[in-house]
């Protein structure tokens, strides 16, 4: 470090990119325990449902995610965890204190922001962006370190003692320990992969390298199963798989209607805003419930409906038709049997 020409000091000309990066992180922590407390499940803005959002479409940590959401003791644990990493990721990659240990962590944390929301993004497929160039930054900040400006220099020019460690120059600063021989083809696999990674995540969640765009943050969907009949009780599980992820669907109907299209069932907007909530049997964090105007029903929402009527006990055998319908028009179907 005291050799090298300060032009060519990596760790100095990275200097904006560990700054930005770094605050990046670190605000996370800070608006969810300093600005509001994001981390009470009780409190609006909870960001375990934020993280019940990535569920429908994550890939690879789909498994993880639905476990979380499930069990929302693990998931508080979890995002409490998740929040003081990012704290002191973020803090510490603007210090530059252990700044190659601290790029591993942007480097994490990235990968887990592209794989489970990856696919989210109403304009400028927002949560792609900032995972990809995440993960791109964690690299770059682990081959450069830090320079001039960062504790990592400060403990190498007064001889701090562990500065003198072998250890030091993999997880702190200083000319990283791989041979000029290899080091180029290090830098190559490594920028190859991320932009192999760029391309298949682009490809998956948006269809952004070839074929058909497609944004599953844009519009609603909801996905109904396990649709049956029992004596005076229709139930079925709803589930929102898309649409954007800052407010829910606004259900403002649900049909019954039989094989001649004609209505056995309906639930009109009034009735389904003061529809009782113990005929909604959420499954997760993010809880579909009885608004205002209608049934509202928050991305990564799944939940069991239970409507009664005594005019279901009545029906014959044969197919029904269910029918959800949005306030923006949109409307899904499924198919029930009564045997």
């Amino acid at each position: 470090m005291k050799d090298i020409n300060i032009k060519n000091d990596s760790g100095l000309l990275a200097l904006a990119l560990r700054l930005v990066v770094g605050w990046t992180y670190f605000s996370a922590f800070w608006r969810r325990v300093a600005l509001e407390n994001k981390l009470d499940p009780e409190g609006a803005g909870y960001i375990g449902e934020k993280f019940n959002a990535f569920l429908p479409n994550a890939l690879g940590i789909k498994p993880i995610i639905q476990y979380l959401v499930e069990n929302p003791d693990m998931l508080w644990i979890n995002m409490v965890i998740f929040t003081i990493v990012e704290g002191i990721v973020g803090l510490l990659i603007m210090f530059g204190l252990f700044t190659r240990m601290m790029s591993i962590g942007v480097f994490g944390l990235a990968m887990g922001i592209l794989l489970g929301s990856g696919w989210i993004g109403t304009t400028c497929l927002d949560e792609w962006q900032i995972g990809i160039l995440g993960i791109a930054t964690g690299f770059v900040l682990f081959l450069t370190g830090s320079g001039k400006y960062s504790l990592d220099n400060y403990l190498i020019k007064t001889n701090v003692s562990i500065s003198k460690k072998k250890w030091f120059a993999w997880l702190g600063s200083g000319v990283i320990p791989i041979k000029d021989c290899i080091f180029p083809r290090v830098v190559l696999i490594g920028s190859i992969f991320i932009l192999g990674m760029t391309l298949m995540t682009n490809q998956v969640f948006h269809g952004g390298v070839w074929g058909t765009l497609h944004n599953k943050s844009v519009k609603p969907k909801l996905e109904i199963t396990e649709g049956k009949i029992e004596n005076s009780t229709l139930s079925f599980d709803v589930f929102r798989a898309e649409g954007v992820d800052v407010y829910g669907s606004w259900v403002i109907a649900i049909e019954l209607v039989d094989k001649n299209n004609k209505s056995v069932l309906k639930y009109a907007q009034e009735d389904l805003a003061q529809l009782n909530k113990k005929s909604i049997d959420n499954y997760y964090v993010a809880k579909i419930k009885p608004g205002k105007h209608s049934l509202i029903v928050p991305l990564g929402a799944k939940a069991k409906v239970h409507l009664e009527s005594d005019s279901l006990s009545l029906l014959s055998k044969g197919s029904y038709t269910l029918k959800l319908t949005d306030i923006s028009g949109a409307y899904w179907e499924h198919e029930i049997e009564i045997q």
